[in-house]
């Protein structure tokens, strides 16, 4: 039987292998054609693994599947059993998630073309050289992000159904100008998105400290995971397709990321404890990046992980974020503030010894807290407030009936936009909320307290690009503090917070046990006293000495004065939640006119030792009643320092060993033994390496030596905790630049 030339076939694809040949991709089987046409076969698909992963960033993801990004071509090539006639077309189908349809966006169906349209999907049909033939696709900039699998056949009158040639990974495309995620700065695009080792900053606004995290999101299976969560979240377990539908979008990919990395509300990733307790898990402070998190959830059957705390939720969401394409960052906000009720103010309740009321106290001010920031446009609310997105995946407060927060856009707090999605009201208090002192006397009745108020939202910190330093951004959330458009600022946005009826009367925000604030308390500011007060440290504050500080008092009057001082020091979590009381003492002090008096002030090793907590702090208190009835509240934060130090001995060369010298200190004045050092790298070493350390004695130093074979090249950082069941974990870190060999 004979057939006109003008009869098609279609594309038959069995994949029976998916073994990859070198860069020559899939080699396929046998193939039965399901048309009576001189049949066309597809004996071989190479994805072109390594050039697509260098034009499309995504070299570094490992394994044999196609990773690209939306808004980009990518090319594969076709070997055939014979060339395609010139009148053959081939059809593709792309699809992504459970029922797409191409109602939903989920389903695409496109045959090759020489036009070029950014708005759809597109094949166009680049070489072809006897039997071999290469296509490129490209996807719209807004495409679903995701896994897809991709299907071929060649026009026909006859109706066939496609067969599937394989599967590819989209992800967000920061280097595509059409793209919502669209970074313009290839040192940014480096660090924010392809960077997969950081710096965390924690301790106290004074005496801030830096903590590598590995994200690690090039690691084995890191991508797998990311995937994973997207497909756990509520939303997709209700209704798959229409959620799978919602994944163009980073604000609704980064807010439903923003819920899963913590398992408030579901089965995500990271449980939270802020209690000092951790049985049954890991501390929060043990955990030096996001790679071993991700896989206990995966392995464990999406059990949430045990423990973490704000930098850790914070380190898993940038993971996850980079790993799909949205340039991301880790930000620290130093004294933060977390307000429960919305009135833009941190009301604390004190005794006349300046201890926390914790019973009364609602609101708080933590030490630090870290959260995220992610870079795109924000087609909610116009191209003002695109750029930075403040994202929180720690559970503090629920937002929508779900622990989330964000993303806030940044521009939006620093204008005191707060009525603005998502969660505005909230991350503007973190940053610029009034701190408000209250004295509570016996009576149940209160007093305002002076106070520094404007304590909230210091040092906003995060890493410098291409570098290790420490970046103040706090100029992006606020103007200068105090000055009249920063007070304008918040004034604007308590108005918008508040709403005050025509007839005058005030909106009342109340409190637990009965209590509340009227909105003009809140605006009252307490009488300035006629001393000033501070705490000075005398001697570095170091892990397993004697701390020695003075309580510096000055008269501002030309008249004498008798001052009470109250003082008041106890151990506490970084989220300045008292664990015991290390100090309780009295002191009547007489000031001449415009005199300074220092209250010398002493705390041995055996005071806080068995009450220290990981987090190595210690906040002191000083509440002065000066006559006249007026008061003071002087606070002092104390991180207790350590030592370690790291040292690559020798140049790091992709597949050479090199030796590692760790230097530690025994900061104690007694024997420990049972030490150990747990040592992390990407691309450094393959998981985790653990090794003894050598009893040591009172105050002795020791040197560690270990050796490592690199196996990226680039910037790599390595972590080291020096642990021990005598005294809090030591953490350490140093940036190994890895040259290729030669």
């Amino acid at each position: 039987m004979g057939f006109s030339k003008g009869h098609l076939v279609f594309l038959t694809v069995w994949l029976l292998s998916s073994k990859i040949k070198g860069t020559r991709g899939i080699q396929l089987g046998p193939i039965s054609l399901c048309s009576p046409c001189p049949g066309i076969r597809v004996t071989e698909v190479d994805w072109q693994l390594l050039s697509n992963g260098m034009a499309h960033h995504t070299q570094e993801y490992p394994g044999s599947e196609l990773v690209v990004r939306r808004g980009q071509r990518f090319t594969f090539t076709l070997e055939l059993n014979r060339p395609l006639e010139s009148e053959e077309t081939l059809i593709f189908t792309v699809e992504t998630g459970p029922q797409a349809s191409e109602a939903l966006h989920t389903k695409a169906v496109f045959q090759t073309s020489e036009l070029e349209r950014g708005d759809t999907w597109m094949a166009v049909k680049e070489a072809q050289t006897e039997n071999t033939t290469t296509f490129s696709l490209a996807s719209p900039p807004n495409a679903i992000i995701g896994r897809y699998q991709l299907s071929a056949r060649v026009s026909s009158r006859r109706k066939h159904s496609d067969r599937k040639l394989g599967e590819f990974i989209l992800l967000f495309n920061p280097w595509c100008p059409e793209d919502d995620v669209f970074l313009d700065s290839e040192e940014e695009r480096q660090e924010y998105v392809l960077n997969d080792s950081g710096i965390i900053f924690r301790g106290v606004e004074k005496r801030i400290r830096a903590q590598g995290w590995n994200f690690g999101q090039f690691e084995e299976d890191i991508l797998k995971i990311c995937l994973s969560i997207l497909d756990r979240t509520p939303s997709y377990q209700d209704d798959p397709a229409t959620d799978v539908s919602h994944r163009h979008d980073p604000i609704y990919i980064t807010r439903a990321v923003s819920a899963m990395v913590n398992s408030n509300n579901d089965r995500g990733v990271v449980q939270g404890q802020w209690q000092g307790k951790y049985g049954g898990g890991t501390s929060p402070l043990h955990w030096r990046g996001s790679v071993a998190i991700l896989h206990k959830w995966f392995k464990g059957r999406f059990k949430p992980v045990r423990y973490g705390q704000c930098w850790v939720f914070a380190g898993v969401l940038c993971t996850v974020l980079r790993c799909l394409g949205i340039a991301t960052r880790v930000v620290s906000n130093f004294n933060s503030a977390h307000d429960t009720d919305r009135n833009l103010s941190v009301d604390k309740y004190v005794d006349s010894f300046g201890r926390t009321l914790e019973d009364l106290t609602e609101d708080s001010m933590w030490n630090f807290h870290v959260w995220n920031e992610s870079w795109f446009a924000r087609q909610d609310l116009g191209p003002s407030y695109n750029g930075w997105q403040v994202l929180d995946a720690t559970p503090q407060e629920e937002s929508e009936g779900v622990f989330r927060c964000g993303p806030a856009s940044v521009t939006a707090i620093r204008e005191g936009d707060v009525h603005l999605a998502h969660d505005g009201p909230f991350v503007f208090a973190e940053v610029n909320a009034d701190y408000i002192t209250w004295l509570w006397n016996e009576d149940e009745s209160r007093e305002r307290v002076y106070s520094d108020t404007k304590k909230i939202g210091r040092c906003i910190s995060t890493k410098a690009v291409g570098s290790d330093s420490r970046v103040d951004i706090t100029s992006l959330y606020k103007y200068p503090e105090g000055s009249r458009k920063e007070r304008q600022v918040y004034s604007n946005a308590m108005k918008k917070l508040f709403s005050v009826e025509a007839s005058g009367r005030r909106a009342r925000v109340r409190r637990g046990g009965g209590r509340g604030l009227w909105r003009d308390d809140l605006l009252e500011p307490a009488t300035k006293p006629s001393i000033t007060g501070k705490f000075k440290v005398l001697e570095p504050p170091v892990l397993g000495h004697d701390l020695k500080l003075a309580l510096c008092l000055t008269s501002l009057t030309s008249r004498a004065q008798r001052v009470q001082v109250n003082l008041s020091g106890a151990t506490i979590l970084y989220t300045r939640r008292p664990v015991a009381e290390i100090l309780h003492e009295s002191h009547t002090v007489k000031l001449g006119p415009e005199e300074e008096k220092k209250i010398p002030i002493a705390i041995s090793y055996s005071q806080y030792k068995e009450d220290l907590t990981e987090d190595k702090k210690i906040l002191l208190a000083a509440m002065c009643l000066v006559t006249k009835g007026e008061k003071l509240l002087v606070e002092k934060d104390i991180t207790l320092e350590d030592f370690i130090t790291v040292k690559v001995l020798g140049p790091a060369v992709v597949g050479v060993e090199v030796a590692v010298e760790v230097m530690v200190l025994n900061p104690l004045s007694e024997r420990v033994k049972d030490c150990m050092l747990m040592v992390e790298g990407s691309g450094l070493l393959q998981g985790q390496l653990s090794m003894d350390v050598p009893s040591l004695e009172p105050q002795e130093k020791a040197s560690v030596q270990f050796k490592i074979t690199p196996f990226k090249s680039g910037p790599r950082q390595l972590q080291v905790d020096f642990v021990s069941p005598h005294f809090p974990d030591i953490k350490g870190f140093v940036i190994v630049h890895v040259a290729t060999a030669k």
